[in-house]
């Protein structure tokens, strides 16, 4: 495959084919999705497991990290971004459209002093987000819109965060031994 087009050739064959094994098996039950993140020790990166694949988040220095990586709202804006693109592809090949790129550019603001003294009206989480989609098609105008009413209607991380959600949270504790400053290892 050279071109955006050849992949939507096959990326056509391949969601058909999905969409007939969905409509034969009505008992198909939903995919359960799992992501694991650790900090590391002395860094305090967080590496995220997702199946085989590992992303590592860090923070600016000016926030009191080593600048290893995207921050976890950089990575949510990527995530948006990869969401949008892909569910756009998914829509050309379904729709049997001609596509010669594709780009988004995704934004948002955090505000660092959100939620302190003075700033308790600024929201903690990134806001104002907003997106560009650059599609270069010779198709019309009229049905690249609707290309993109299609994918605002079923992208699921887009209508993840434009809908509320419930999350549910549980905290296991560990107890641990305690730690040892220098002054009791010296005394003992």
């Amino acid at each position: 495959m050279t071109t955006l087009n050849e992949y939507l050739t096959q990326k056509r064959a391949a969601w058909l084919a999905k969409k007939e094994e969905a409509r034969s098996n009505p008992g198909l039950k939903a995919n359960v999705l799992k992501a694991q993140v650790r900090a590391l020790g002395r860094s305090g990166v967080r590496e995220i497991r997702i199946r085989d694949f590992q992303v590592i988040s860090d923070s600016p220095p000016d926030f009191a990290g080593y600048n290893l990586g995207p921050a976890s709202p950089e990575l949510q804006l990527g995530v948006l971004g990869s969401c949008l693109t892909h569910i756009t592809l998914i829509q050309a090949a379904e729709r049997g459209l001609a596509i010669d790129s594709i780009e988004v550019e995704v934004t948002g603001e955090q505000h660092p002093l959100a939620q302190q003294p003075g700033f308790e009206n600024i929201p903690i989480f990134p806001h104002n987000i907003r997106y560009t989609l650059d599609i270069v098609s010779p198709e019309s105008a009229e049905t690249i819109r609707a290309l993109h009413e299609a994918v605002e209607a079923v992208c699921p991380i887009f209508n993840l965060l434009k809908q509320p959600q419930t999350i549910d949270g549980e905290l296991r504790h560990t107890v641990s031994a305690p730690a040892v400053s220098t002054a009791q290892e010296q005394a003992a």
